[in-house]
């Protein structure tokens, strides 16, 4: 899933984002592709016994303002800087547009459970669905049931005709472009030579387009209300997947088809008035025909959620502090500024009204494998050593922006784990360091070139790494890149001249198996084209087969802890290096009430309980 962009976060563009994250190539056996416990060559008994801090506790309440009330009516205001590409579900691509779409007008057959408790925001359950879905033994087919009283906001129901077809928009690939792909990658719909899909959308026309249409069919097949998925692999997580509103609904009577416009027309408790206005907004308004029976995730209590983008994070930040009419029922959509996080936490009646969750967003370094300087596990495992986490978010922003993290998996993942494999902590250890280098038996200090997305905190930052690195035996260069960050370092070219990679990365839904194999399957990433998403070129095919094997576990259970090991392993080689997973902070208006954030979702504000007194 692509990391939103969170101020001070070095993130990519959207547009980036697209290119490089939200459009995987079809992961032949990608998916839940996914366990690494592998035995390794070198240094397999690092982390055996060296345990490393456990993850931070939160330092904003999750539940900030005030006691929880069942208060209905009022207006909520949800202010944001946007803008909002497209409420089109096929089409989103947006963390935290996703998440509001879903909590508001966009239902999918399964959700993650709204919690004030950060330990139970992954608790999956039903929503359109009348539960979680039903595997076959082998997990290439799953059976859903749909409720019989979800309507549409014209009071039509939603039937399993609307789900299929709303996932068939996303095989519409020169129509319904920005989405995930996950449905062409999983999906048992065959493919033609190319590797392109033979079904192409519900636009397509002619004798092949009727052959196309019918193998869609038969992959996403409706009896009634039955709805099952037929898949082209094992999917342990399909039904973890399916919480995107990529397969969600859609009334094939309101579709615009290839005409790339969307309207809202909600599944769920509310519904657009007149037209969304790009750069301004638009009002939700509660939907006539939505019922609180037939929806267990929404309590939907405010009237209308006035939604308005166009405003910096620094206006938003001010007119809510300032509590006035609007500002008391307003919340930010947006992490404040630096500056001012900290005057609000400075201040208790401000900080009594604000959220400080984690994100999911984690940024992380690769060292590239096929560099002469990395090549050596040992080394690798140095520099992992030798990296102080702690100065890192000391420099992006402090203990309100990022929390340290020796792991790319974040805390809301089932599969998070506090275990230090290189046991260095999270301060670095220069000795330790030292010691390993030594033991690689290399001439020190050990040059290299890192490269980064450049901006004045993420130069701030680099800086505050290389001051460890130089104390430890290593003599980095950095290398800030402006402008297309990721399509630089993802050219093959770039492996050439360029040793350490920072990148950063955010879970699709709440499993390690949109994490791990993405980024260090070398069996669906690195080809003559290039490295994919596994910048350093790590491969390890006795990892890549246990990554596959991890996919095809049964028991959600079984299956993150499996992932847990896997990283473990990723990190005692030192494939990859973690650095800190970011927060945001919001603040709400003293009229604001139920304020929570989900940091399954992204870390964002959750509407799906949220409240406003008069």
């Amino acid at each position: 899933m692509p990391a939103e962009h969170i101020d001070p976060t070095p993130t990519p563009s959207r547009a980036e984002r697209r290119r490089t994250r939200r459009r995987p190539r079809p992961w032949p056996a990608m998916l839940l592709a996914a366990l690494v416990v592998v035995a390794l060559a070198v240094g397999g008994a690092l982390w055996a016994g060296n345990r490393g801090p456990t993850a931070s506790p939160e330092t904003r309440p999750s539940s900030a303002v005030g006691d929880r009330v069942d208060t209905r009516g009022g207006a909520v205001h949800a202010l944001s800087l946007g803008p909002v590409a497209t409420w089109d579900p096929q089409r989103m691509a947006s963390r935290s547009d996703m998440a509001f779409a879903g909590r508001v007008f966009a239902r999918t057959l399964t959700a993650y459970a709204p919690s004030t408790d950060p330990a139970r925001q992954a608790r999956l359950v039903s929503d359109l669905a009348t539960d979680v879905g039903t595997p076959s033994q082998d997990l290439r087919t799953w059976t859903f049931t749909l409720r019989d009283d979800v309507t549409w906001q014209d009071g039509s129901p939603v039937t399993c005709e609307d789900v299929a077809y709303g996932i068939s928009r996303t095989f519409a690939v020169d129509a319904v472009k920005g989405g995930p792909s996950d449905a062409l990658a999983v999906l048992a719909v065959p493919r033609n030579a190319d590797g392109s899909s033979v079904y192409a959308g519900p636009y397509a026309k002619g004798a092949k387009a009727a052959a196309g249409q019918a193998a869609f069919d038969k992959a996403v097949a409706c009896a009634g209300r039955k709805l099952t998925f037929s898949l082209s692999m094992a999917v342990g997580d399909f039904n973890e997947m399916l919480t995107q509103p990529a397969f969600g609904p859609v009334k094939a009577s309101v579709d615009r088809g290839v005409k790339g416009t969307y309207d809202v027309f909600s599944s769920g408790p509310y519904m657009l008035r007149g037209t969304w206005e790009p750069g301004r907004g638009g009002t939700f308004v509660r939907n006539p025909h939505w019922t609180a029976s037939s929806d267990p995730i929404r309590k939907a209590y405010p009237d209308e959620i006035r939604y308005q983008e166009g405003l910096t994070t620094q206006t938003v930040a001010q007119q809510i502090m300032a509590d006035n009419d609007s500002g008391r029922v307003s919340v930010s959509l947006g992490s404040a500024p630096p500056a001012i996080q900290q005057h609000i936490t400075a201040v208790q009646s401000l900080e009594e009204r604000s959220l400080n969750p984690r994100t999911g967003v984690v940024d992380y370094l690769v060292p590239n494998t096929r560099s002469p300087a990395f090549k050596d596990p040992l080394v690798r495992q140095a520099l992992a050593a030798a990296t102080n986490r702690d100065a890192y978010v000391t420099a992006i922003g402090g203990a309100t922006a990022a929390d340290p993290s020796l792991s790319l998996l974040p805390a809301a993942v089932p599969a998070h784990h506090g275990d230090d494999p290189v046991g260095a902590g999270t301060r670095g250890d220069a000795a330790r360091a030292k010691a390993l280098l030594a033991k690689a038996g290399v001439t020190t200090p050990v040059a290299f070139t890192v490269a980064y997305r450049s901006d004045p905190t993420s130069d701030k930052a680099i800086a505050a790494l290389v001051a460890g690195w130089r104390q430890a035996g290593f003599a980095p260069t950095t290398k800030p890149i402006a402008d297309d960050y990721f399509s630089t370092i993802s050219d093959p070219a770039a492996a050439a001249g360029i040793d350490l990679f920072w990148s950063n990365w955010a879970p699709a839904w709440a499993s390690a198996s949109t994490i791990l194999p993405p980024l260090f399957d070398s069996s669906i990433n690195i080809t003559a084209a290039g490295p994919g998403r596994d910048y350093g070129y790590f491969a390890d095919p006795d990892i890549n087969t246990l990554m596959a094997k991890a996919g095809a576990m049964v028991d959600r259970g079984e299956r993150e802890k499996a992932w847990g090991e896997v990283d473990r392993q990723l990190l005692a080689q030192g494939a990859y290096i973690g650095l800190a997973e970011r927060r945001a902070l919001y603040i709400a208006g003293s009229g604001v009430r139920n304020l929570s954030a989900n940091a399954v979702l992204g870390g964002v504000v959750e509407f799906a309980d949220i409240a406003v007194t008069p």
